[in-house]
This record gives C-alpha cells, sequence and structure tokens, in this order.
C-alpha cells in the first residue's frame, strides 16, 4: 500500500462517507486444524476462543510471559478443531517463531499465500452484496462466511479496522487482483476509491484503534493499554496470565488515553505529555482527525492524571502545548452489529 493515493483526508473521508478498498494482503495469517488446536489457541491467546461459534472471530492478544504484547490479532473459528490467527505484516515472522515454539502443533503459515482486500464504508455492504454469491447482509458484525465474490473464492468476514461497516475478503493471493478491479468497477457508482496507509491510520486512530509499534509492543501490558476487556483469566493458563493478573492486583502505574489538543498542533509519536512542568508520558499516536476537526492523540500517562477532563500538555518544539484527556473513541462506530 502506498502512503496516498489522491491525499489522506480525501481518502479518509470518502471511507466515512461512502466506500474505500484497502490492498492489506500484507498481513499473516496462521492456521491450525486437528485434535488439540483449540488447546493450542487457548494456551497462546488471551482471549477466550472456546467461545466462539464455528463462522465467528474475535480481537485478542499474544503475550509474553511478563505481559508484554506479542501482537494484537483476530482469530477465527473455521470449525471444530480448525482457527486462523491473522497477525500484523511486521510481525509475521516474529509471530511465526512464536507461535511453533509456545504451541507446537500442525501449524500452517497461509501468509504467502493468501491476499486480503478490505471494503470499508457506509456503502460497502451493497457493492459486497452486487457481487458475492450469497446474501452477506446476513452475516453479523465479528462473523464470516465463505462464498465467492466477483467469481473468486472468499472468506467473507464483516470487520476491519475503520470504525466503518464493511468486510475484509480473505481470497487466493494469485485471484486478489482480479477481485480489486472488479470491486473498483462495479463501485465506480459509489464513488469507491483505493485507500492509503496515511488514511487508514487516521481512521483506526479516530476510533483508538491501537497500532503495533506503536500504541502497544513487547513493553506494554494489556490493562494499562485498555485492552482488559481480550483478557480472559477464568478460562484458565494462558501465557502471560499470571503476570497480568498481578497487574491487576496491584492497578497499572500508567494507562493510554485519549488526548484532544487545545490548538491545530498535531501532537507525534514520542512526543513528551507534561503536567506542571514534568513528564508524566508520552504520546504514542498523534494527527489531525479529519472526522472530528480537531488534533487527537493517544499517550501513556501515569495513572494519576489519566481522569476524563484533566488538563495536560504536549512538549511540541519545546512549547508546551495544551491539551486535556478525553473520553474515547474520538468518533462513533458505525459497524454494523
Amino acid at each position: 500500500m502506498p502512503v496516498q493515493y489522491r491525499g489522506i483526508v480525501e481518502e479518509h473521508r470518502t471511507v466515512r462517507s461512502r466506500v474505500g478498498l484497502f490492498d492489506v494482503s500484507h498481513m499473516g495469517e496462521f492456521e491450525i486444524d486437528g485434535a488439540g488446536a483449540l488447546d493450542a489457541v487457548q494456551r497462546l491467546t488471551t482471549n477466550d476462543a472456546a467461545g466462539l461459534e464455528i463462522g465467528q472471530l474475535q480481537y485478542s492478544l499474544l503475550c509474553y510471559p511478563d505481559g508484554g504484547i506479542v501482537d494484537d490479532a483476530t482469530v477465527y473459528r473455521l470449525g471444530a478443531e480448525h482457527f486462523m490467527i491473522t497477525v500484523n505484516a511486521s510481525n509475521i515472522d516474529k509471530d511465526w517463531a512464536w507461535v511453533t515454539e509456545q504451541a507446537p502443533a500442525a501449524w500452517r503459515n497461509e501468509s504467502a499465500t493468501t491476499g486480503l482486500i478490505a471494503v470499508q464504508g457506509p456503502r460497502a455492504e451493497a457493492l459486497v452484496n452486487r457481487l458475492a454469491d450469497r446474501e452477506v447482509t446476513a452475516i453479523g458484525y465479528f462473523r464470516f462466511a465463505r462464498g465467492t465474490v466477483a467469481g473468486v473464492p472468499a472468506l467473507i468476514s464483516r470487520s476491519g479496522y475503520t470504525g466503518e461497516d464493511g468486510f475484509e475478503l480473505y481470497v487466493p493471493w494469485h485471484e486478489a487482483p482480479r477481485l480489486w478491479q472488479a470491486l473498483l468497477e462495479e463501485g465506480a457508482a459509489d464513488g469507491v476509491a483505493p485507500i492509503g496507509l496515511g488514511a487508514r491510520d487516521t481512521l483506526r486512530l479516530e476510533m483508538r484503534y491501537a497500532l503495533y509499534g506503536n500504541d502497544i509492543d513487547q513493553t506494554t501490558n494489556p490493562l494499562e493499554a485498555g485492552l482488559g476487556w481480550v483478557v480472559k483469566p477464568a478460562k484458565g493458563a494462558f501465557v502471560g496470565r499470571d503476570a497480568i493478573e498481578r497487574v491487576r492486583a496491584g492497578g497499572p502505574r500508567r494507562r493510554l488515553v485519549g488526548l484532544e489538543m487545545a490548538e491545530r498542533a498535531v501532537a507525534r509519536h514520542g512526543y513528551s505529555v507534561v503536567r506542571d512542568g514534568r513528564a508524566i508520558g508520552v504520546v504514542t499516536s498523534g494527527s489531525y482527525g479529519p472526522s472530528v476537526d480537531r488534533s487527537i492523540a493517544l499517550a501513556y500517562v501515569e495513572t494519576a492524571h489519566a481522569a476524563i477532563d484533566t488538563e495536560l500538555g504536549v512538549e511540541i518544539r519545546g512549547q508546551a502545548r495544551p491539551c486535556r484527556v478525553v473520553s474515547t473513541p474520538f468518533y462513533p462506530p458505525h459497524v454494523k452489529r
């Protein structure tokens, strides 16, 4: 994906108002099938995969024994003992080594043979439905079904990284260009457009979706990142469980919060967050939010300064520019639940 095709703000608004296409074939896909598959997934991930129905997916985390995050991922239940885990592109090699070490089983790395196209926006459902061999309107949020789209065999997943309704289409790698072209042609009347990495980042930031390497990484505990909702200690043992529960018992020392800048100044990754002249945190992601028309950011701050409406500053070019802690997401989601 390029950073942009025509312009980040224009592409961002296309997804919010019409429909955009993302070529995210760089993502990684690992499959495991056969006896012991559920046990392997349960050991590796923080969420409870046992609760998934066939045809359902969930957001989850892979963690190290110390509670740090290996990666965030989506887990698909393809069968009773058949799962697919989608991981971040930059982490494919690291994640593959980790899952095969921690849960030796019949894993298959399908990353190089899988294409992935995301169709996102309020007109996404109608576009995909016209090209599919089944009624995709019947596919619920975080559910999936198999079918064809423009004649291409696909796993059709109602999910995404934008906060808008839409689908992620997993297809054979060599068929992805044909599907991409068909979506562009069929969606012309809908105002469809290809979308780059820049708008993908501003869309997910408005939703407070974490970006691995910015907002979460191996030094991050899920609880301080606000991801405790995908940590299910009651399911039993999993890698990182004990460390995460120790943090839960004592309370995290820092928290990931949303910041709204009082001015047009943009808080960038790595900028210091200050209070009364003292550094109390660091910005992890920041940008102008086209849908909310203001500069927004995510930052880790000391827990004592994490309450909504706390007045803080972000150090930008030697000056503390005013901001305040706000509730997130910055923009309301429009997914079809």
